[in-house]
């Protein structure tokens, strides 16, 4: 099988690699569609080749079931939980398997991922792909839309609330079209004028410049002078996440699901005198990722718009080149129609 590899600063290669074989417990996954992560970017930026193929974002069909595997089938559509814990321990029995006590394999990182023919994974991975969802759809839950949803769902978002973005990447787009199926009022705040513009076409209310204007102080205006009910950021950087504290009103909820970087606050003015709850949010348990693809597939969100680059295994060169500018929607390797 071909599978993508990185070689370090910004090079990818097409390799072969051979066919993975189910053991006990394990399903082999033909892959339909596998999508590009803002995580993916540390690892394609880093000086470092790594020796597995990349992609945590898997969506296919099973093409094999090993011993002792029940209550799947070949040929059924499926989407990935990425993480590979113990399977034992208390946060894995509730589908944390990143959380796993005993550690955890990361497809992707560190174990072969998606950008692949084929993938090997534990069958308890397995979420089923709703019929109304096609691959490439499926593939953006795996990952970003199904981050975006849990972190909305922590911060309670509904019609009674505005809800600030920060930060129009696949994550973000995809809570700005998620917070609107919800109900809320959608603040978008975003630098890449491209991605402003994808923001207001998946239902932001308002799109703000923080290069042109103060975010803070526009959502405060925009808010009665109180601020926002729900805050996100999705996008790591020391002073949005600043922002997105301080854009959230008096008893606010704001949540951070950018990875890296830092953050400076005063807990006082910023959190403790304001009665504000900070919530961290990490991708999704295994049954968080069902809950996803069904709610999207029962309302009929147009996820397919989130979708604005879609390439071939042998373009993954372009794919990254492309997926690196920052200035896309989701992009997805799509190997099997359907």
């Amino acid at each position: 099988m071909r599978g993508v590899v990185f070689l370090g600063n910004r090079r990818v290669e097409l390799r072969e690699f051979p066919d993975p074989e189910a053991g006990p417990g394990e399903v082999v996954v033909r892959i339909g569609a596998a999508g590009l992560c803002g995580s993916d970017l540390h690892a394609y930026r880093s000086e470092h080749a790594q020796a597995h193929i990349s992609g945590h974002e898997p969506c296919g069909t099973i093409a094999a079931l090993g011993p002792g595997v029940t209550g799947w089938r070949v040929g059924e559509r499926v989407i990935v939980h990425h993480y590979a814990g113990c399977g034992q321990c208390k946060y894995c029995r509730i589908g944390y398997d990143q959380l796993c006590l005993h550690g955890h394999r990361t497809f992707g990182f560190g174990a072969h991922g998606a950008n692949a023919d084929f993938l090997l994974v534990p069958a308890r991975c397995l979420v089923r792909l709703p019929d109304a969802l096609d691959f490439a759809e499926g593939a953006a839950i795996a990952c970003g839309t199904g981050t975006a949803y849990m972190a909305l769902t922590k911060l309670g978002v509904s019609g009674r609330d505005t809800l600030a973005i920060y930060g129009q990447g696949p994550v973000g787009l995809s809570a700005t079209l998620l917070g609107k199926a919800m109900g809320a009022r959608v603040i978008a705040v975003e630098v890449a004028e491209s991605r402003r513009a994808l923001a207001r076409a998946l239902g932001a209310d308002v799109v703000l410049d923080p290069r042109s204007e103060d975010p803070v102080a526009a959502i405060r205006e925009l808010t009665g002078g109180e601020g926002a009910e729900a805050t996100l950021d999705c996008t790591g950087h020391p002073v949005a996440r600043a922002q997105v504290v301080r854009s959230a009103r008096v008893f606010g909820r704001a949540c951070f699901v950018g990875e890296g970087g830092t953050v400076t606050l005063e807990p006082s003015p910023d959190i403790i005198h304001r009665h504000l709850t900070l919530y961290g949010s990490w991708t999704f348990p295994s049954g968080g990722l069902e809950e996803c693809a069904r709610w999207i597939a029962e309302r009929g969100i147009p996820l397919a718009r989130l979708i604005t680059h879609r390439f071939r295994l042998e373009e993954a060169a372009e794919a990254f080149q492309t997926f690196d500018a920052g200035t896309t929607g989701k992009c997805v390797f799509v190997l099997q129609e359907g």
